[in-house]
């Protein structure tokens, strides 16, 4: 039995399926043996020299009413049995797939996407197949066994034991090669999930690939970890087939026995001497010879079956393992106790001698003392030198990483003590890549507030300046981005991430760098609508270009995860030596384009 804390709670959800499952087989079981047992009455009833054409009529009928009697547990069986381990998957999947919600971006980024589609997958097929054609093996092949021996034994005792001494082989083979044939499915398993992330990793950057001329390269890298995943499959279906032809060749053996002994048998009544095993007298009649060897055939499915169990149970532990292993990983990112539920959010926010390092780094301080005040309903501009901490200071308001408690605050609320859910709804945030589904314009638009109506996604297209691309499309709102939006140009894809943000209308509006990609007149568009249409609400742009916040109330200069300055752009001008060089290089920026074009 695969028992384990992620899997004894569905036994006992679907117990009523299990036990409708079990009594079918069982039924199924002791239904069968009857068919050996007629049979061999049949030849007794000819061998004696009757030919009651009634008597025979009548074992007919029965071995047909057991046929009917078996179709119909095996039926039932597998309606319950299977349906219950689709129903096991099913809950895990469900479970796993919510835990995947709740893990911090930490554990992705040191997690490789091919082993956790690996555990969404193999994993938990392997397991899927074990509760249900596992527990079959399991419940059939035990029960039937002590049935069909405890009938073998009633015959004659001693041809029984001579067939089952070569059987208790199979019991020791299966507890020697349980542990081997876990570890080579672990080693194959592992060997996929270094293939998965390669070809993942590969058709991400395919157009790195190309744009290097590295094709070649990365076909023969491929072809080594191909190989690598090759020999790990045949390991293991090599010690599959062993396994399963030594159990065969054993069987073989005792059905020759058994045979050989039927021959003798046969010859000893033809020359009237006695059969004489052991200095046991067999005295078995031609009927129940024929009854015997009926059992014993029925005896060998329950034979296979356990010796496969053997081999489906250490794969389905370890995937099980695997899977527990994701199931039990520390969830940093949680809603703490009595949380505090943001409500009507002005969209305040205030950071009160923040430091941040991220978990990977923690000697290294990405912000340092940061202490800052945005008013509700200001527009606010982040500017600095590449990983001076823009990014990461506006994120920490989503709480994608744990924060000191006391230093981060909305509308006065620590968000260490916030509700996640609340928190996360305040914000609408449009990250450096925009991300798109594979899935139409409208969709992308839409997933920005659930129940969106089509005249809210245009007003939000609209916003964003991208209303007039999208009537080009061939199929407009229609259209299909493709996967991550690779249809789209970047400044398309930028401008969609806008609206969807826009339109899940949040008091709290973070663009970082979200118009980099666009022209200067698209952003001047965009800018104004921000102006007219979330007075009012806080919105902070985070920008590499000083046109970008040149109109906001107050801007926020950070150098090296410190404070430089925080003020208005005119301030700015005399107090931060980071903001005037960077508006000095866009004024130069503009005199020699400038200088280009009236050359």
């Amino acid at each position: 039995m695969l028992l384990g804390k992620h899997i004894n709670k569905y036994y006992l959800r679907y117990w009523y399926l299990y036990l409708a499952g079990v009594l079918s087989l069982v039924l199924v079981d002791y239904v069968q043996l009857y068919e050996p047992v007629f049979l061999g009455q049949i030849v007794d009833h000819i061998s004696g020299g009757n030919a009651d054409i009634a008597f025979v009529s009548a074992i007919c009928i029965k071995l047909l009413l057991i046929a009917g009697a078996m179709f119909l547990g095996r039926m039932l069986w597998r309606f319950t049995l299977f349906n219950a381990s689709q129903r096991i998957e099913a809950g895990m999947r469900r479970e796993m797939f919510q835990k995947s919600e709740r893990l911090s971006q930490y554990y992705f980024h040191n997690t490789k996407v091919g082993s956790i589609m690996s555990w969404f997958t193999t994993d938990l097929e392997t397991i899927e197949e074990y509760t249900g054609f596992g527990t079959v093996q399991l419940v059939d092949g035990s029960f039937l066994a002590i049935l069909v021996i405890a009938r073998m034994f009633a015959l004659d005792w001693v041809m029984t034991l001579i067939a089952l001494i070569p059987m208790m082989l199979i019991v020791v083979w299966g507890f020697l090669v349980e542990k081997f044939m876990a570890l080579r499915w672990e080693d194959r398993q592992e060997k996929y999930d270094r293939l998965y992330d390669f070809a993942q990793e590969n058709f991400t950057g395919i157009g790195v690939i190309k744009a290097f001329v590295k094709e070649t390269s990365e076909l023969h890298a491929f072809a080594k970890i191909a190989k690598k995943n090759k020999d790990a499959n045949i390991a293991f279906a090599r010690a599959h087939i062993v396994f399963d032809t030594l159990i065969e060749v054993i069987i073989a053996l005792i059905l020759s026995l058994i045979m050989g002994l039927g021959s003798w048998f046969v010859y000893c009544a033809l020359t009237g001497s006695a059969l004489v095993v052991f200095g046991h007298e067999i005295t078995l009649t031609p009927g129940e010879l024929i009854t015997f060897i009926g059992f014993f055939d029925t005896l060998i499915w329950p034979m296979i079956a356990l010796g496969s169990l053997v081999s489906m149970l250490g794969r389905a532990k370890t995937s099980l393992k695997r899977v527990g292993a994701f199931l039990d990983a520390e969830e940093d990112i949680r809603n703490p106790e009595n949380a505090v539920e943001l409500k009507n959010v002005k969209g305040e926010i205030r950071f009160q001698t923040c430091s941040f390092s991220y978990p990977a780094s923690p000697g290294v301080e990405v912000l340092k003392d940061v202490s800052i005040h945005i008013k509700p309903g200001e527009r606010i501009g982040v500017v600095g030198r590449v990983g001076s901490g823009k990014t990461t200071l506006m994120t920490l308001l989503l709480r994608l990483y744990n924060v000191a408690p006391g230093t981060v605050f909305v509308d006065g609320v620590d968000i260490m003590d916030a509700d996640l859910d609340s928190l996360r709804a305040a914000v609408a945030f449009v990250p450096q890549d925009s991300f798109l589904f594979s899935d139409t314009v409208r969709e992308n638009i839409a997933f920005g507030r659930e129940g969106a109506g089509e005249e809210d996604i245009r007003a939000a297209a609209e916003f964003a300046d991208v209303a007039e691309n999208i009537r080009d499309f061939p199929k407009q709102y229609d259209t299909v981005t493709g996967e991550r939006g690779v249809t789209l140009s970047g400044g398309q894809k930028q401008r969609l991430s806008l609206a969807r943000a826009y339109l899940k209308d949040a008091p709290i509006l973070i663009l970082d760098d979200s118009v980099s990609a666009v022209d200067v007149k698209t952003e001047e568009t965009i800018l104004n609508n921000i102006r007219q249409m979330r007075a009012g609400k806080t919105t902070v742009i985070i920008a590499s270009r000083v046109s970008s916040v040149a109109h906001a109330d107050r801007i926020l200069v950070l150098n090296e995860g410190r404070v430089e300055a925080f003020d208005t752009p005119a301030r700015l001008q005399e107090i931060s030596p980071t903001y005037q060089k960077m508006v000095y290089l866009q004024e130069l920026e503009k005199e020699v384009k400038g200088g280009r074009r009236d050359g």
